[in-house]
């Protein structure tokens, strides 16, 4: 349950959000998280309903998708009272140094069309300073369309331009970007 969503979360959403997982397709718990940015739900209220999610995940055995906007060092403390078994920060914004934080806690970081933007320095580092088997891409769509399509409506065709900035910030082929994030992302959202 994304964090604008858990006002009112409690325990018949654990039993719901379990019953749901049960399905065969289901790959991961997420989007969930804290959003400091907004406030559409106080932050007691958020941290309680993330906590919850990361149990279950950690009781099914399944990965997290993480929502972090404005609010890392919370998502981190959280995260160490609640271990998952496995995760990635959805669109991670933070440079390295708070990249790794979350790289102990082992999760993957996703990058999103943000990586692209012209104020996105810390976030171009990130990219450049991963280590290659926890990097992940993503679109996000429909939102942050990289550049040159910034303020459009972002789809996956769109995805070649993260991949791009982001093997120039690595000094690599986008086909190498390509292949190693596909390889990441199929681990973690593997099934049994």
């Amino acid at each position: 349950m994304h964090p604008h969503e858990c006002a009112e979360f409690d325990d018949a959403d654990v039993k719901e959000l379990r019953r749901l997982a049960a399905h065969p397709n289901v790959r991961a718990i997420g989007e969930t998280g804290l959003d400091f940015h907004r406030w559409h739900v106080p932050r007691d209220a958020q941290e309680a309903a993330f906590a919850a999610q990361c149990d279950l995940a950690a009781e099914l055995r399944l990965p997290v998708v993480v929502h972090a906007r404005d609010s890392l060092d919370a998502i981190a403390l959280v995260l160490e009272a609640h271990p998952i078994p496995a995760g990635v920060m959805h669109s991670f914004t933070g440079g390295p140094s708070a990249a790794g934080r979350f790289l102990d806690l082992g999760l993957h970081i996703s990058l999103s069309g943000i990586v692209t933007f012209k104020n996105a320095e810390d976030v171009r580092a990130t990219a450049a300073a991963l280590p290659q088997d926890r990097l992940m891409l993503e679109t996000d769509a429909p939102f942050l369309a990289p550049a040159p399509q910034r303020g459009r409506r972002n789809e996956p065709a769109l995805l070649v331009h993260t991949a791009a900035q982001v093997a120039a910030s690595r000094g690599i082929s986008v086909p190498s970007v390509s292949a190693f994030t596909t390889r990441n992302a199929q681990a973690v959202f593997a099934s049994d």
